[in-house]
C-alpha cells in the first residue's frame, strides 16, 4: 500500500471491505474500475480496458463507464448474477483541497435492484431467505422496490416440500441461504435445476434473540405480536436475517418496509410445483413465455401494480368461501356496468408504479420526472373514489372507504415542480418560478443578467458601427465580443482582447465581465438552491409513504378486478357457485387457454361432475390427440379459477372448495439428478399419495407408462385403489389412461367411473369429436394418430399390415389355433384346427372374456384379481389361502397375483 498513489490507497481500502462485489468508483462524471474488476467489467460489459499508474512505475487494468449512463451497465451486470459497490465521493471536489472523501454508499444485489429501468414491470424481484435449525425451516421474501416483506414458518414432515414449493412460487432473483438448508440435497438439486438465482451464503450465526431485536428495533414496536410471529421461532429468524441483510448492502433508511406479513401456506390452495409446471400458470413449458400460460389469458391489467397483484391472486387461490364470494361478486358488479368499468380503465390507465415510484423516493433516487409521475399517478384517485362510490357490493365498498385521495400529496408536487423537468437535479429547470421567495430572486438577477447581454449585442452595433459584431458564450472563456478582422479598425478603446481567431478577435469589457460574474453567481447559487428544494420536497413526500403505499394497494387490486371482469366479458365466462361441499360440477366447460388460441376451429366444451361418493374417480380412456389431456387440465384450471376469485370458462359451474390441486402429466428424464422419465414419474405418483385429502383434486395423465406393461398395469391399478379408496384417500380425481384393463375397476370399486372420448369412423379415416362420454373406449387410434402427425403413407401403409397381422396372430392365440406336433398329418391338423375354430365361433364372447384379455374376475376370497390364473390345483389354492390379503398393499397383491398366474401357466405348460 505504502507504493500507491495516495487515490489508490482509497481504492484498494474500500476494495478489501467489499471484495465480493464489482466496485464503481467514482472519479469525476465517470466510475472507474480497476484490477480483477475492470477485467470482468471490460469482458462482460464489452468496454475497452486501459491501464492507470498506481504507483512505484506500475501500472493497473482500468476500465470505465460514464454516471450519466451508469443504469444500464449495472443492469448488465446484476443480470449476469454479479453484485455492484456503489463508490461515490462525499464532497465536491471544488471544496477540498486534498483527496476527496470516497465511501460506498450502497450495495446492488440481483435481489435489491429498485431501478425501473432493470425491473420488469409485473413481476416482482424477490430476495428469498432459507434458514434451518434442523427441526423446521424459516422462510420469508422481500421485493425491495415495493416494500413487501413477508415470513413463514415451515415445519414437520412436509416441511421440505413446502421450501421448495414455495421458492418455485416466487422464483427470488437471490436467495439467502444458511448451512443448515444447504445440507439438503434436494433443495439444493431444486435451486441448481429449476431455478437461476444469486445464491448468497449466510455464514455468520444469526439468534432469534438478536432478530427479534431487530426487527422491533425497526418497526419501533415492543413486540412482534401485531405482525403475528411473536412465537415463531423460525420465521422471526428468517426475518431478521432478510432485515440484517438489507442494512447492510442498503446502508439507508428502509421506511418504506414498513410492515411484515406473517403467512401460513394453509392459508390458500397449495399448488406443489409439478402442478404449476403442468398446468403452466404463469408461463409455458417450452419456452417459459407468459403467451400461452393461464396468466397470458387473464391478465388485461393496465398497471404494473395491478399485473403482479393478478399473478399473486392467481398463484394463490383463496379457501375461504366468504373471501372468494367477495371477489366474484365485485367482479360481477364491474362487469355489468360496462361504462364505469370501462372509466376505471381509463383512469387507472394513467397511474403509474406508485409502488416502485415510492421505493426510489426512499431511497433518494427519485428524480424529478418520477416525483411528476407519482402526481400524475395521485390526480386520478378522486375521480376513481367517485366512481367506486356507485358500487354496492361489499368489497368495492370497502376498496372506496381505504382509497386516501392524497391531494395535499400531489398538490405540494404540483405547487413545487416543472411539469416537464430535466432528468438530471443539479443543473436547474426543476422547481416552479413562486414556490420559493430566494430562489425566484435569484432567477430574476439570473434573467435580468441575460437580458442585458441579449441587448448588448444592439448597443454594440450601434456605438461600434459594426453590423457584424456577434456577443456568445462559451463554457471556457464565458461571455464575450466577437468581431471579424475586416472590422478590427472600429473596435472601440475599451474592449479588451481575450482571444484571436483564424478570421476573428474575441473581446470582453469590464462591464461584461461584472454581467458575466453576476449571471453565473446567480445560476450556481440556484442550481445549489433548486437541489436543496427538491430534496426537501421528496423527503416530505417520502414521509407519506405508508399513506401511499395504502392506496397503491387499492389501485392494484382494484386493476386486478377489472381485469377479471373485462376477460369474463370478452370471452363469454360465467360467475361460478362456490361452497364447501365435495361436489365439483361443470357444465359445458372449456380450456381457458386452448380456446383462445384456436382460429377456425370452434372449441369443443365438456361437463364434468365429480363428488366424493359415487362419482369421486373417473378412468378416462380415448386415443391420443383426442384431447383427454385438455378436458382434465380445464377442470382443474376451471377449479383453480374458481377459488382466485375469477369467472370461468363455463355455462355454469359449482365448485367444492378444494385444498389442493396434484397434476401428474407426462415426464422426461432428469438429466440434472440422473433419473429416468419412470423415476420422475413415480416421484410425483409418491407425492400424491402421501399428500393428498379427500378435498384435494387430483388430475392423472397416465401412470406406469414408463416401464413394462405388466409392472406399469399393476401400479396404475394400484394407485387407482388407493386414491379411490374412502380410507385411504377419496380424492376426486381423473385418470386418463391407455390401460383399457382399468376400465374394469368400474365394476369391482365403489366411486370408479369410466368416460372416454367419442370417435366417429369413416372408412379408414377417424374423426375425433372431443366429446367426453360415458364408458371405456376399446381402441387407441395410435396409426390414425400417426397419420395426422405427417409420418410418411408408405410407413402409415406398413403399419396397418403390421397391425393386422399381429391382431391375426393375436386372434389365432386366443383361438387356440395351432400346430401340434402329436398330429402325425397335415390332414389331421387341418381337422384340429377346424374343430377348434367351430369351437370358437360357437361361443366367441365366452372365450374372449375368459381366456385372452386378463380381465378382472372375482377370486373365491372375494379379493379382486388382475389376472385369470386358469388353474385350480391344489398347491395354488393352499398358497392362496395362506395370504394375509387384509396386511397387503394393493401393490404387493398385484405382485403375488403374477407370481401365482406365472406358476399356472408354466404348470399347464403354455
Amino acid at each position: 500500500m505504502a507504493d500507491l498513489t495516495p487515490m489508490m490507497q482509497q481504492y484498494f481500502s474500500l476494495k478489501e471491505e467489499y471484495p465480493e462485489s464489482i466496485l464503481f468508483f467514482r472519479l469525476g462524471d465517470f466510475y472507474e474500475m480497476f484490477n480483477e474488476d475492470a477485467e470482468v467489467a471490460s469482458r462482460e460489459l464489452e468496454i475497452t480496458l486501459t491501464s492507470r499508474k498506481k504507483g512505484g512505475g506500475e501500472k493497473t487494468p482500468m476500465a470505465g463507464v460514464p454516471c450519466k449512463s451508469v443504469d444500464s451497465y449495472i443492469s448488465q451486470l446484476i443480470d449476469k448474477g454479479y453484485r455492484v459497490a456503489i463508490c461515490e465521493q462525499m464532497e465536491e471536489p471544488s471544496q477540498t483541497s486534498g483527496l476527496v472523501e470516497r465511501d460506498v454508499v450502497r450495495i446492488i444485489t440481483p435481489g435489491t435492484v429498485v431501478d425501473n429501468n432493470i425491473l420488469e414491470d409485473k413481476n416482482n424481484n424477490y430476495l428469498a431467505a432459507v434458514v434451518s435449525d434442523g427441526e423446521g425451516y424459516g422462510f420469508g421474501f422481500v421485493d425491495v422496490s415495493t416494500g413487501e416483506f413477508s415470513v413463514t414458518e415451515l415445519t414437520g414432515a412436509e416441511a421440505l416440500e413446502k421450501v421448495i414449493d414455495e421458492l418455485s412460487r416466487l422464483n427470488p432473483a437471490e436467495i439467502l441461504i444458511d448451512e443448515g438448508t444447504k445440507k439438503s440435497e434436494r433443495i439444493m438439486d431444486f435451486i441448481d435445476a429449476q431455478l437461476n438465482p444469486s445464491l448468497t451464503d449466510l455464514e455468520d450465526e444469526f439468534s432469534r434473540e438478536e432478530a427479534y431485536e431487530l426487527l422491533t428495533d425497526h418497526f419501533n414496536t415492543v413486540s412482534l405480536e401485531g405482525f403475528g410471529c411473536e412465537n415463531k421461532p423460525h420465521a422471526i429468524k428468517v426475518a431478521g436475517v432478510i432485515l440484517d441483510f438489507l442494512i447492510e448492502t442498503q446502508k439507508r433508511s428502509l421506511n418504506h418496509i414498513n410492515k411484515l406479513s406473517t403467512y401460513s401456506t394453509t392459508d390458500y390452495m397449495i399448488l406443489d410445483v409439478n402442478t404449476r409446471r403442468n398446468l403452466e400458470l404463469v408461463e409455458t413449458m417450452r419456452d417459459k413465455s407468459k403467451a400461452g400460460s393461464l396468466l397470458g389469458v387473464i391478465d388485461q391489467t393496465v398497471t404494473a401494480m395491478g399485473g403482479r397483484r393478478l399473478k399473486k391472486w392467481l398463484e394463490q387461490p383463496l379457501l375461504e368461501v366468504d373471501k372468494i364470494q367477495d371477489r366474484l361478486d365485485a367482479v360481477e358488479e364491474i362487469k355489468n356496468n360496462i361504462l364505469i368499468k370501462e372509466d376505471l380503465k381509463d383512469l387507472l390507465d394513467q397511474v403509474y408504479d406508485i409502488e416502485r415510484l415510492m421505493g426510489k423516493v426512499i431511497y433518494g433516487s427519485a428524480n424529478a420526472r418520477d416525483l411528476i409521475s407519482l402526481k400524475n399517478s395521485l390526480v386520478v384517485l378522486p375521480d376513481i373514489k367517485e366512481l367506486l362510490a356507485q358500487f354496492d357490493t361489499a368489497k368495492l365498498d370497502r376498496l372506496r372507504e381505504t382509497l386516501d385521495k392524497l391531494e395535499d400529496v400531489s398538490g405540494l408536487i404540483d405547487e413545487a415542480i416543472q411539469e416537464e423537468p430535466p432528468t438530471t437535479l443539479t443543473e436547474g429547470g426543476i422547481i416552479k418560478y413562486g414556490y420559493d421567495e430566494e430562489l425566484d430572486e435569484l432567477l430574476d438577477a439570473m434573467n435580468e443578467g441575460k437580458d442585458w447581454i441579449v441587448n448588448l449585442q444592439k448597443q454594440e452595433r450601434e456605438r461600434t458601427g459594426i453590423s457584424s459584431l456577434k456577443v456568445g458564450h462559451n463554457k471556457v472563456h464565458g461571455y464575450y465580443i466577437e468581431v471579424t478582422k475586416a472590422n478590427l479598425d472600429a473596435v472601440p478603446d475599451d474592449y479588451v482582447r481575450k482571444q484571436t481567431l483564424s478570421n476573428s478577435e474575441r473581446y470582453i469589457t469590464p462591464e461584461l465581465k461584472d454581467k458575466e460574474s453576476q449571471i453565473l453567481g446567480a445560476q450556481e447559487e440556484s442550481m445549489d438552491l433548486e437541489y436543496e428544494l427538491f430534496v426537501e420536497l421528496r423527503d416530505k413526500v417520502a414521509a407519506e409513504t405508508e399513506r401511499i403505499q395504502v392506496s397503491a394497494d387499492v389501485l392494484a387490486q382494484l386493476d386486478s378486478l377489472v381485469s377479471l371482469a373485462d376477460v369474463a366479458l370478452n370471452n363469454n365466462y360465467t360467475k361460478p357457485e362456490v361452497n364447501n361441499s365435495d361436489e365439483l360440477e361443470i357444465k359445458e366447460g372449456r380450456h381457458p387457454v386452448v380456446e383462445e388460441m384456436m382460429d377456425q376451429e370452434v372449441f369443443v366444451p365438456n361437463d364434468a361432475y365429480l363428488n366424493g361418493e359415487e362419482d369421486r374417480f373417473c378412468i378416462i380412456t380415448g386415443p391420443n390427440m383426442s384431447g383427454k389431456s385438455t378436458y382434465m387440465r380445464q377442470v382443474a384450471l376451471i377449479t383453480l379459477l374458481t377459488q382466485m376469485g375469477s369467472f370461468v370458462p363455463a355455462e355454469a359451474a359449482e365448485i367444492g372448495i378444494v385444498d389442493r390441486i396434484f397434476t401428474r402429466v407426462g415426464a422426461s428424464d432428469d438429466l440434472t439428478t440422473g433419473q429416468s422419465t419412470f423415476m420422475v414419474e413415480m416421484n410425483e405418483v409418491a407425492n400424491i399419495l402421501n399428500n393428498a385429502t379427500d378435498k384435494s383434486l387430483i388430475i392423472l395423465d397416465e401412470v406406469g407408462r414408463g416401464t413394462s406393461t405388466y409392472d406399469g398395469l399393476s401400479i396404475a391399478w394400484a394407485v387407482t385403489e388407493y386414491i379411490s379408496d374412502q380410507d385411504k384417500i377419496g380424492a376426486k380425481s381423473l385418470f386418463a389412461t391407455h390401460y383399457h384393463e382399468l376400465t374394469d375397476l368400474e365394476e369391482h370399486l365403489p366411486g370408479v367411473k369410466n368416460y372416454n372420448i367419442a370417435v366417429e369412423e369413416e372408412d379408414e379415416d377417424v374423426v375425433f369429436l372431443r366429446k367426453i362420454i360415458p364408458g371405456g373406449a376399446d381402441q387407441s387410434y395410435g396409426i390414425e394418430v400417426a397419420k395426422r402427425a405427417g409420418i410418411p403413407s408408405e410407413v402409415i401403409d406398413r403399419s396397418r399390415d403390421i397391425l393386422d397381422n399381429l391382431e391375426s396372430e393375436e386372434k389365432a392365440v386366443e383361438n387356440k389355433i395351432y400346430h401340434d406336433s402329436e398330429f402325425e398329418t397335415e390332414e389331421e391338423v387341418a381337422e384340429k384346427n377346424d374343430n377348434e375354430v367351430i369351437e370358437v365361433e360357437e361361443d366367441k364372447d365366452k372365450k374372449a372374456q375368459e381366456e385372452t384379455t386378463n380381465q378382472v374376475k372375482e377370486s373365491s376370497d372375494g379379493q379382486l384379481a388382475l389376472f385369470n390364473t386358469g388353474g385350480t390345483d391344489n398347491q395354488l389354492a393352499e398358497e392362496l389361502e395362506k395370504l394375509d390379503i387384509m396386511s397387503m398393499t394393493p401393490l404387493e397383491a398385484m405382485n403375488k397375483l403374477h407370481e401365482l398366474q406365472k406358476k399356472a401357466k408354466k404348470d399347464r405348460g403354455d
